[in-house]
This record gives C-alpha cells, structure tokens and sequence, in this order.
C-alpha cells in the first residue's frame, strides 16, 4: 500500500543544501554569544538571571502551547530559544521577572503561534513583544532608572538619553572606541557593538542572512544621519553615533532580517532595510521616543509584503505564436 504522508512533487534531480530550520537557529544562538558573553561580564548575575529566564520561559510557553493546540512538541528546534534569548538581549539586567514572563508570553504565544508557528508571522515576535513591554512599562526599560543600581566604569547614563535631551553636547564622554567597545549603558546583549558586528558577519558569510537587509539598513541610518548632521551639527549627531548606539546593530543584523516578517527579493530588500535605517533616525531625531529601532523595524514588517512585490519587469519581449 503507498504511503500517504510521501507527498507528490516535480520531477527529479533534486539537490539538498544540508540547510535546515533547527541549524539556522542554533548558529544565529552561536552569532550572538560575543554580545551576550561581553554583556554577562559587564552586568553580572543579575543579567544571567533575566537571560536564563528569558529563554526558559520561551521554551516552556512553546511547549505548552503545543500541548493546547495539539501539535508536535517544537521547542527542539531552537526557534523558542532564540526569541527568548533575543528578547533578553534588548531588556536591561535589572528587569523584573514578571515582565521578562510577560515578554515571552506575548512574543511566543502573540507574536508566534497564533499565526501557526514558526513561518507563520508577520511580525518579528520579539519585536512585537519589546514593544508591548515598552509601552506597558516604560519606566522599567528606562536604562538610566533600570540600572540605577549597578557600578560602572565607564559613564553610566544611556547614550540616546543625553543625545535626546541635550543634544550633540551632552555627548562629549563618548568616543566611538568607548561605543563599539559597549562603554555604555543599554541591553543586556546590546551594547558591545564589535560583537554585533561579528556575529552578524558570521551569519552573512555563513549564508544564514542576507546582505542586503542588514547593509541598508546600516547605509539608511548614515545617509540619513549624515544628511542631519550636515544641516545642523550642533542638535544633530553624526552617523557613527546613531549606528554604535541604541539598539541599531541588533536591529540589523539580528531582528530586520528575520524571515517570516522581511522581504524575499533583491530590491524589496534594499528598501525594506534602507528605509527601516531612515525610519530609525527620523524617529530619534524628531521623535518621541529615544531609540526609534523596534518601531521601525515593527513598521516595516507591517509594509513589507507590499514592498516585496518591487520586482523589475522581466527582460525580453512576449513571442506570438501563430
């Protein structure tokens, strides 16, 4: 008797690029480890808490889930995992743990498995669930009042906040050494901007993202920020500060690329990055609020299933056939 699960396809040869699901995760879990490991060192066992908790409260509202939807236990894949420890690297050391619960809860249950699971949403879940969290309760993803308790040896005042209030004046303190280093206040993986860079080098040599988000994005935020600056250098920052800060380099390599909530072409993805990048300082420079990545990135996964349909009309001519 045939087997019924086989399913019917073209015909051969076939050819399997080893690639699968659980691989991707687990080596874009490995591209972070720089950032988080730099970020453990900086914060201590309070940031190894919320991280831990992070992830394993992803994992376990995964696996329930599961269970209430009758579907195949999925947290072996790794995909749970990584939104948690995502989500972990944006939040402050000192976050409560009830809201740490709450963001996986929304970025998993909401964000995730409501759609049908991984492939399924059109919203990065961890950016859904951030910014619910930053809505909700501001004033505990407030770095300056979040990590008010922690010892630093570098100027403990968040970045975005001085740029924000006081202008490019305030920013004196700050090199661009001491922000690629992560010598800032900020999220627990988020900060140490060398080790963004690397892990997500790693992914696009690797084949796991695609250049062209994470590149425009980045080129977006410079031409933009650079455009400011030259109007008026003294309220607005250059384009070196705007990328080493905030929450840019996680957002391009790590969230604007994530495959169910990005375009899958060439050109839709230039302008899918580019204009997340612009969105970001437009949102920073006028703005109400200090970081403008999350929602530039949420409001580019609203647009881009309209964006990915930019395609160049195919070469040639229509042939007539008598």
């Amino acid at each position: 008797m045939p087997n019924r699960m086989k399913l019917t396809v073209s015909h051969a040869p076939f050819w399997h690029d080893g690639s699968s699901i659980t691989s991707k995760q687990y080596n874009i879990i490995a591209a972070t480890l720089i950032a988080v490991i730099a970020g453990l060192i900086q914060y201590g066992i309070p940031a190894l808490a919320a991280l831990t908790l992070s992830v394993g409260s992803a994992m376990a509202w995964e696996f329930i889930m599961n269970l209430i939807m009758r579907r195949p236990v999925s947290i072996g894949d790794g995909n749970a995992a990584l939104i948690g420890l995502l989500l972990g690297m944006l939040l402050p050391a000192a976050t409560p743990w009830w809201v740490v619960i709450t963001g996986t809860l929304v970025a998993v249950v909401i964000g995730k498995q409501i759609y049908g699971g991984i492939g399924g949403n059109p919203f990065n879940p961890v950016v859904v669930a951030y910014a619910i969290i930053l809505v909700s309760w501001p004033l505990y993803l407030d770095f300056n009042a979040a990590l008010v308790d922690f010892s630093f040896d570098f100027p403990a005042a968040y970045p975005l906040v001085l740029y924000k209030s006081y202008g490019t004046g305030a920013l004196e303190s700050f090199t661009m050494a001491d922000l690629l280093l992560g010598n800032q206040a900020g999220g627990i993986g988020a900060t140490f901007g060398l080790g963004l860079i690397i892990g997500g080098i790693y992914l696009i040599l690797r084949g796991f993202i695609r250049w062209e988000i994470p590149v425009a994005f980045l080129a977006g935020m410079f031409i933009t920020a650079l455009a400011f600056s030259l109007y008026n250098p003294e309220i607005y920052a250059g384009p070196g500060f705007h990328i080493l800060t905030g929450y840019t380099l996680i957002g391009a390599f790590f969230l604007a690329p994530e495959d169910s909530s990005s375009p899958v072409h060439f050109i839709p993805m230039l302008i899918y990055g580019a204009l997340g990048g612009f969105l970001t300082v437009m949102i920073r420079n006028l703005g109400a609020h200090v970081d403008g990545v999350i929602y530039a990135i949420l409001i580019m996964n609203l647009v881009h299933p309209l964006i990915d349909k930019i395609r160049p009309k195919a070469m040639g001519r229509v042939m007539h056939h008598a």
